[in-house]
C-alpha cells in the first residue's frame, strides 16, 4: 500500500490557519485565500487535498463552504475532502453535490452513530469517518470535549458497518511537530482492516517514510511541516512515494 499524502487547509474566518492541539486561542495564520493556498497544493502535485472547517466544527455548522466548493469545481487535477460542521445529511449532499470528493463525518459519528450508518450505506466512499483520539477516548466538538467512547471500537463498528476510509488523530500530537502516534495509527487500521490516514504530528520527512514503511497505514495529512517550511510538498510526495 502506497503512502498518499493529504497537505491541508485548516480554514478559519475564511483564512488558512493552524491551531495547536485544536486550541482556537492558540491560532497561526498562515494565508488570507485557502483557494489560492488549494492551487498551490494542486500545482505542486498533490492528489487530495484535506480541508477543514474549523468554524464549523465550533458551531456545528457550515461556514467557509464556499471556499471548498470552489476548489473542487476550479481545480481538475485534485480531489478534494472536507470535514467541519458536517451535522446533516443536507451538509454531506451539499458538499457532493458541488463535486467535492470525499466528506468526513466527525462529532455526529459519536453522538449519533447510527446517522453515520445510514450515510456510510448510502453514500459509500464518498463518506470517511473522523476519529479524533485524546488518551484512546475520541474527542468531539472540535476537540472541545472529550466521550467515555474508545477510538478503537468506534472504528470497528464503522468498519463493519462498511466505512472504507477513516482520518485518525491524536490530539496530543496534533500542531506539535513532535511526530506522528504510529502505533496507534497502526493499530486503528489493523483493527477495521480500512483505508486510515495519520492526522498529527508529522514533522520531517523522516515521519512520512516511517508512517509509509508500516504497509498498512493508507495515508498522512500534513499541515503545520508545509506551512513552517520543514519540507516541500513535492518532497513529501516523492518520500512517500519511495518506500
Amino acid at each position: 500500500m502506497s503512502l498518499t499524502i493529504y497537505p491541508a487547509i485548516d480554514m478559519r474566518g475564511g483564512k488558512c490557519v493552524r491551531l495547536l492541539q485544536g486550541d482556537y486561542d492558540k491560532e497561526t495564520v498562515y494565508g488570507d485565500s485557502p483557494f489560492d493556498m488549494a492551487g498551490q497544493f494542486a500545482a505542486d502535485g498533490a492528489e487530495w487535498i484535506h480541508m477543514v472547517d474549523l468554524d464549523g466544527a465550533k458551531d456545528g455548522r457550515r461556514v467557509n463552504d464556499s471556499f471548498v466548493i470552489e476548489a473542487a469545481k476550479k481545480l481538475q487535477n485534485v480531489k478534494i475532502q472536507i470535514g467541519g460542521g458536517i451535522r446533516t445529511e443536507t451538509d454531506i449532499a451539499h458538499y457532493l453535490e458541488n463535486e467535492v470528493d470525499r466528506v468526513i463525518i466527525g462529532s455526529i459519528a459519536v453522538s449519533n452513530p447510527e446517522f453515520a450508518i445510514d450515510m456510510i450505506q448510502k453514500y459509500g466512499s464518498k463518506i470517511a469517518i473522523g476519529i479524533d483520539a485524546k488518551n484512546g477516548y475520541v474527542a468531539t466538538h472540535g476537540w472541545i470535549e472529550t466521550s467515555e467512547v474508545k477510538a478503537i471500537e468506534l472504528g470497528k463498528r464503522f468498519a463493519e458497518a462498511g466505512a472504507e476510509t477513516f482520518i485518525f488523530t491524536d490530539i496530543a500530537t496534533d500542531g506539535m511537530l513532535s511526530g506522528p502516534n504510529i502505533a496507534a495509527v497502526k493499530e486503528m487500521a489493523e483493527v477495521t482492516g480500512k483505508n486510515v490516514i495519520a492526522s498529527g504530528g508529522v514533522s520531517s520527512l523522516a515521519d512520512l517514510k516511517a508512517l509509509a514503511e508500516t504497509k498498512i497505514i493508507s495515508g498522512a495529512i500534513v499541515g503545520k511541516a508545509l506551512y513552517e517550511k520543514r519540507f516541500s510538498l513535492k518532497d513529501a510526495l516523492k518520500e512517500a512515494g519511495a518506500v
